[in-house]
């Protein structure tokens, strides 16, 4: 579904992301893991369209999408969901929910509605609230509907478990398992990597700016390395 073949790219002469190679298969979850400023978010920047690429091809289903425009990118069947939730605060749930389907208006059906409400029960309860006012969890609820009502075949997650209490880090890493189980690939940035590694299958360790690790969940888990670092075992 996803591949890109040796991307780099940054901002003027200084690269954030050097030669990385990943690929996510169809339906399937995948992990970019490591510490902050390791490129986790310079990477989904530049598979948007957000960072400026030097070198490298990007490919989606098929098709080199380097030169796709970012503000078209959500067309082919892209979506994120972005680190620090960004919902619109003064506007209420159910419209910040539409807002995620704005190219796509003529075919928004009660059913695209319902999904995001069977996923998260509570934002039903909350449709007319202000967003601005739920909690930091339900606000990543919002987020998550809100890029699922582009009808993705790949959601990208930006640390959605920043901030947010561990009984939520579960419930949001439970959603994305569900998503998954629609037929919807899943590319999860995370520093909590021990929450991660038990919703992928496989996973890619950043180090700045290149890909240091790869391998499925298992492995990762039982890297030396990984325990170490990032596992504090």
């Amino acid at each position: 579904m996803l591949r890109l073949r040796n991307v780099s790219g940054g901002y003027g002469q200084r690269l954030v992301i050097e030669g990385v190679s990943i690929e996510v298969g169809s339906g399937e979850t995948v992990a970019i893991l490591g510490a902050n400023t390791a490129g986790k978010t310079s990477l989904i920047r530049a598979i948007l369209g957000l960072l400026p690429k030097t070198s490298g091809t990007v490919e989606f289903n098929g098709q080199d999408i380097s030169l796709v425009p970012a503000h078209r990118r959500s067309q082919v069947g892209l979506a994120c969901v972005p680190e620090g939730r960004h919902v619109f605060t003064d506007m209420s749930v159910m419209d910040n929910l539409l807002i995620g389907a704005y190219h796509r208006r003529s075919e928004i059906a009660d059913k695209d509605i319902q999904g995001c409400f069977d996923l998260f029960p509570r934002l039903a309860e909350r449709r007319d609230q202000r967003a601005g006012t739920l909690s930091g969890g339900e606000q990543q609820m919002v987020a998550i509907g809100r890029a699922l009502m582009a009808k993705p075949s790949l959601l990208l997650l930006d640390e959605p478990s920043h901030g947010l209490a561990p009984l939520m880090v579960a419930e949001v890493h439970a959603a994305i398992a569900s998503v998954n189980s629609r037929g919807i690939g899943v590319l999860l940035v995370e520093q909590n990597v021990a929450s991660a590694l038990k919703v992928v299958n496989r996973g890619y360790v950043l180090e700045s700016g290149r890909v240091a690790l790869s391998g499925t969940a298992e492995e990762l888990a039982g890297n030396d390395e990984v325990r170490r670092t990032y596992l504090g075992i």
